[in-house]
């Protein structure tokens, strides 16, 4: 048998062997690398990989670490937590709940706004989606509303953070493209391409983001309208209304200035994505401090939880390279290829297709799972398609921010599930994330349709 294919079938049945253990339960970094070094010593005794190529995982893993844009990874992460700690969130919500209280639907209207300021401000989904459902859920429940739609509300908004930048998806899958559009384009003939970077799929991010909020809250005025009783409005008192101005803007400043000194900074090309995020780690212990949040215990357990999560980040992107490896040079990139390239329907057929795999895998598998996994197998194909980088990149963060909402892994659900009344049933958390998954796939296909929604202010700016 032609040895090329058996190269070919080995790695296939590599990429569905790591399925099927993750399925089993297995920790997903170990056994991306685990299955992985399993198949490369198969390959190694057939004679269709040499082991000497795992000689380059050093100076990947030091490239990795020394990379000057993912130290933002931390930063941001750092920023989230502080955040959280100084409970801005808390106050944004009770504060939106008045403003919005007297409408139909005002208070789910409130959680969705107050998602996209925590995402474009924090951007971690576990702390927001915990957040607003220990406060907003149990005042939407007394107050009359559908346990599902109440329940698809908070989870949706909470995955804000994964395509509002600032996004950590976005930093890893920026640096990932910017690197892999310079190989292509070099291959092809161009060794001046235009440089990919993270604050243009930042740039790129900004609209689908806010076309999602749009989208969120049509459907909840529209459910206020066709059914009333699922979203009543909830009164604010008279007494509660004097000073609502002045506690409007108390609670909507600090947010709004750090999205501005972060985000504003980094589209407006005055910092980098790594600058901007440590001048947001300062003003998040500012914010702390102001609030008389800040203490030696606060600083303790936010820095243990940046640890935590980065670690976590950075073990799967390391076993992920494992895979990479063994998957390429055993012939996986050519199978990818040649199965990418000859759809019908072209370059756009590839797209579909990629995404379609990426949003069934985000039932199983969580989003830095599939990126680390899917990005360094199919974007090369489709970057040679002439894809434009950042809009595939978009369309691939809105794609895997439906991962936390899709059952049995859908990480919001289980954040919301841990801090929700024990007589809300899980069948009612399931269902109510549809409509929303769906709004989310209309996103998509809008996107779609109208890639200049993504690639119009990147080339404003």
């Amino acid at each position: 048998m032609d040895m090329t294919l058996i190269g070919e079938i080995l790695s296939g049945l590599m990429f569905f062997g790591i399925i099927g253990f993750l399925m089993l339960g297995f920790p997903v970094a170990f056994t991306l690398a685990g299955v992985s070094l399993l198949f490369g010593l198969v390959g190694w005794m057939i004679g269709v990989f040499d082991p000497s190529n795992f000689g380059s995982l050093p100076s990947r893993y030091i490239g990795f670490m020394s990379s000057e844009v993912l130290v933002a990874v931390p930063l941001f992460i750092f920023m989230g937590v502080m955040l959280e700690r100084s409970r801005i969130a808390e106050q944004l919500l009770l504060t939106m709940s008045k403003l919005f209280g007297n409408l139909r639907g005002g208070l789910g209207l409130s959680v969705v706004i107050v998602g996209a300021m925590l995402a474009a401000s924090t951007g971690v989904v576990g702390a927001t989606v915990v957040t607003m459902g220990l406060i907003s859920l149990p005042a939407m429940l007394r107050a009359g509303y559908d346990p599902k739609l109440a329940t698809g509300v908070i989870c949706s908004s909470g995955t804000l953070g994964q395509i509002i930048p600032p996004s950590t998806v976005l930093i890893f899958m920026g640096d990932m493209l910017s690197g892999i559009n310079s190989q292509v384009q070099m291959e092809k003939g161009n060794f001046a391409p235009t440089p990919v970077s993270v604050g243009d799929l930042f740039a790129g991010a900004l609209l689908p983001g806010l076309m999602l909020v749009v989208l969120y809250s049509a459907w909840i005025i529209f459910k206020a309208i066709t059914d009333p009783e699922s979203c009543p409005a909830t009164p604010v008192p008279l007494d509660e209304k004097r000073g609502l101005f002045k506690e409007v803007l108390v609670a909507l400043l600090p947010p709004l200035l750090l999205i501005m000194a972060v985000l504003g900074s980094i589209l407006g090309g005055v910092a980098t994505p790594t600058e901007a995020a440590s001048v947001g780690a300062v003003g998040a212990i500012i914010l702390a401090a102001l609030r008389w949040r800040l203490s030696l215990r606060v600083l303790h357990e936010t820095v243990v939880a940046t640890a935590t999560i980065t670690s976590m980040v950075f073990i799967i992107l390391f076993g992920a390279s494992v895979f990479s490896i063994v998957f390429r040079l055993m012939g996986g990139d050519n199978l990818v290829h040649e199965f990418l390239s000859n759809l019908p329907g072209g370059a756009y057929a590839a797209v579909i297709v990629v995404m379609a795999i990426m949003f069934v895998l985000g039932f199983i598998l969580d989003t830095f799972e599939i990126i680390f996994i899917v990005i360094p197998i199919t974007a090369p194909i489709l970057l040679a398609l002439d894809i434009d980088p950042i809009w595939l990149g978009v369309l691939v963060g809105m794609n895997l921010q439906t991962s936390f909402l899709t059952p049995p892994f859908g990480f919001a659900l289980f954040y919301l599930r841990g801090v929700a009344p024990a007589s809300l049933p899980t069948s009612a958390i399931y269902r109510g994330i549809i409509p929303f998954v769906v709004l989310q796939l209309i996103g998509i296909a809008i996107l779609f349709a109208f890639p200049g929604i993504v690639t119009w202010l990147p080339t404003v700016l």
